[in-house]
């Protein structure tokens, strides 16, 4: 069962605050091994690669076959059936409208000493994403990662999903080719990822690392930092949903489970301002899990991380989902636009009963890569500006300069930056000799 806490009780902050504080990811200690990894990697480059995906993923290739061939890419396509091809194309297309909207703008303007001043946006030149194997096999991924990138102008986009025991999931390759992938390698774990960050004799270095996995993805995304970008260290999938009484309690024990069944780990919380209803969606939750597939995955969740809060009203459920800073927010309310202005620390949030989370998964539009663990309170979901960056441009004119130079040369003396001082001070006696 999940735990029953009700705002107005005398220990609720007690209690929130452990529901807060309750550590929900699988780390196992991996650190040092992935650092034998990115080692090994760079060390002997393909044959690291090479005797890892025959240990872990126990599949032996060669150097040439580590990336799928063209024509394997049309094969694995063709096997697609023709209704999952179709909702591949419109999400991808959804996704790739919603993202070119996020496109920056350059811009450039004289200010009064008459400088100019300005900036320019350019994407990396090459990208890299990691596709989970396996039972996370998602092409829904792929096009959430990899549509942002194209859309930013990413000449050169590689994936790395791996293929345990050399099984494929077509489905994944066509997203990838929907989305204009360049490169795809049947590679996988904390080796992969060390060989996008500093590449092989086969895998060139990318620019920039995106995408999900496990305890040894992450922990290799946090060593190669630096070398590379990356996205960020996703945690267990979570859900928010503040509802109240006028919702039908199969929809939102649903859409509790729609993110419980991803991972025993993940976590699905209501808030809502009526106890009644909440005893009616937690008995729908208990109902779905007899039927569901994946109800071993999800029962877990809910019995170990579920929660259903009960509050007086719906600021105070702002308040606390501003607190748990969710994944993802649903408001099931009368007036969402108006709870969301109140929302502030959100990953994405879903307006009224007839916007279910998964929906944005798939073929919404916004990215469905969002920050967990509390980190939406400081941090974005996946968009275009991932794949981005800025360059801030100035130039000077001479006038421009006499005006603001004596003041950067005061400042460079204030730091013992004698030099900095000098290249100003240099240029500002020209102009008084021209003078």
């Amino acid at each position: 069962m999940p735990i029953f806490l009700n705002s107005q009780s005398a220990d609720f902050e007690i209690a929130f605050a452990a529901l807060l504080g309750a550590k929900r990811e699988d780390s196992p200690d991996v650190d040092a091994i992935v650092a034998d990894i990115i080692a090994d990697v760079r060390t002997r480059g393909d044959d690291a690669v090479l005797d890892l995906t025959a240990k872990f993923d126990r599949l032996t290739l060669t150097p040439s076959s580590m990336r799928f061939s063209t024509q394997e890419i049309a094969q694995y396509c063709e096997q697609v059936p023709a209704p999952e091809a179709a909702a591949l194309e419109l999400a991808a297309a959804r996704i790739r409208a919603y993202h070119e909207r996020q496109l920056p703008q350059d811009a450039s303007w004289d200010d009064s000493t008459g400088a100019r001043l300005g900036w320019r946006w350019g994407p990396v030149s090459a990208a890299g994403l990691y596709v989970p194997g396996g039972l996370a096999s998602y092409p829904s991924s792929v096009l959430m990662n990899a549509i942002p990138a194209k859309v930013a102008g990413v000449q050169r986009l590689a994936i790395c999903v791996p293929t345990p025991d050399g099984v494929v999931n077509p489905a994944v390759i066509l997203a990838a080719r929907i989305a204009g992938v360049d490169e795809i390698y049947r590679i996988g774990g904390a080796q992969a990822i060390a060989a996008l960050a500093y590449g092989t004799q086969t895998i060139a270095p990318v620019d920039k690392i995106t995408g999900p996995g496990n305890a040894f993805v992450a922990a290799a995304k946090r060593r190669v930092f630096g070398k590379v970008g990356i996205d960020m260290i996703a945690g267990p999938s979570e859900i928010l949903v503040i509802a109240d009484a006028d919702n039908d309690p199969d929809w939102i024990a649903l859409d509790l489970l729609s993110q419980a069944e991803h991972d025993e780990s993940a976590q699905s919380i209501l808030i809502t301002t009526s106890a009644d209803f909440g005893a009616a969606v937690a008995a729908r939750v208990d109902h779905w899990l007899t039927k569901l597939d994946r109800a071993a995955i999800a029962g877990p969740s809910w019995r170990d991380y579920g929660a259903v809060i009960t509050v007086p009203d719906l600021d105070m459920a702002a308040q606390l989902s501003n607190r748990i800073a969710p994944e993802h927010l649903e408001l099931c309310v009368a007036d969402p636009d108006a709870l969301a202005a109140k929302c502030i620390h959100a990953g994405a949030i879903f307006l009224g009963a007839w916007t279910p989370e998964a929906i944005g998964d798939y073929v919404g539009g916004p990215n469905h890569v969002l920050p967990t663990a509390r980190s939406a309170r400081f941090s974005s979901g996946l968009s275009v500006m991932d794949f981005v960056k800025r360059t801030t441009m100035a130039r000077m004119t001479p006038a421009s300069l006499a005006t603001i130079g004596p003041a950067a040369e005061v400042l460079a003396t204030s730091e013992s930056l004698q030099a900095h001082g000098l290249s100003v001070t240099a240029r500002l006696q020209k102009l008084n000799e021209g003078q």
